[in-house]
């Protein structure tokens, strides 16, 4: 039994089929700017979804919530998790930690982060990702912010070797134009956005969006706004007692997918590894056994 609790946003997807008209008219008004559309008075909720008050009051407790104020207090309580900065994150884990050994708890914080995401992390997702990755005909673009670029360009370290036409793209948002420039339907976009979510990559997955390229993303639970965006998306579990947020369970879910792609083309994929590793001698990059 998983620890981590479904987000306001799960638990409206998972319901979604049972709703009635008006109520899918709310489910999708709350969804479309998630959580910020839920935080209002009922009034105004029910306004901004075109639907009627006694609607709210009835699809709240259809999701299993004994009233708007607990929705809402659970919609507060996502917001507050996913605005939160190292500073307050580290506090609320040295005011729970256990007394054990650092290695030990964060080894049991991975171990559950990785059981829940794998748990919740949908195959098919993961194979059709793993398919438009390995198509060589599309161009494949990579970028992250400030903390999650270092993933994007891990990722894009091992592409690059795999197969052509990868780019990596800065972090530094007056140089996306450019590479946008380039970018063609069908061409594929991954993104990753971990909370404190980036106002500029939501701009830029949707522009690219826009222009019909597909977008793959990498978020945590409470999910990033670039998910509106996207055709793909990867929700993994980042908690752990540190005032920082994990990447082990992320990397993980990379290291299978540049498994997979490598594997589906393997023949071409060696030629190219032994082309470079012709390079590197060339250059004398590595040293040599002696």
């Amino acid at each position: 039994m998983s620890n981590t609790p479904k987000t306001v946003s799960d638990v409206i997807r998972a319901h979604f089929d049972g709703l009635t008209r008006a109520e899918r008219q709310l489910a999708e008004s709350l969804l479309d700017n998630y959580p910020v559309s839920g935080l209002g008075s009922i009034t105004t909720v029910a306004e901004n979804a075109g639907v009627s008050t006694p609607t709210v009051a009835r699809m709240v407790q259809k999701l299993g919530y004994k009233g708007y104020p607990e929705f809402q207090a659970h919609l507060h309580h996502e917001l507050e998790a996913t605005l939160s900065n190292p500073i307050a994150k580290h506090d609320r884990w040295a005011s729970n930690a256990p007394g054990t050994h650092i290695l030990n708890r964060f080894a049991e914080a991975v171990m559950n982060n990785m059981r829940q995401t794998l748990s919740e992390l949908d195959t098919a997702t993961f194979d059709q990702v793993a398919k438009l990755l390995a198509d060589r005909k599309r161009n494949i673009y990579f970028v992250g912010g400030r903390i999650t670029g270092a993933l994007a360009e891990y990722f894009f370290t091992h592409m690059q070797v795999i197969r052509p036409k990868t780019t990596l793209m800065s972090s530094n948002t007056s140089a996306w134009p450019q590479h946008m420039l380039n970018m063609s339907a069908g061409d594929v976009l991954v993104i990753f956005d971990i909370r404190r979510y980036e106002d500029d990559i939501a701009t830029l997955a949707n522009v690219a969006r826009t222009g019909g390229v597909t977008i793959v993303l990498f978020t945590d639970h409470w999910t990033s706004p670039v998910a509106k965006y996207a055709q793909h998306s990867f929700k993994v579990q980042i908690e752990a007692p540190s005032a920082w947020d994990s990447s082990v369970v992320t990397l993980f879910v990379i290291e299978a997918l540049i498994e997979a792609v490598q594997s589906s083309a393997w023949e071409e994929t060696r030629e190219r590894m032994n082309t470079l590793e012709g390079l590197f001698e060339q250059a004398r990059l590595f040293r040599r056994p002696r």
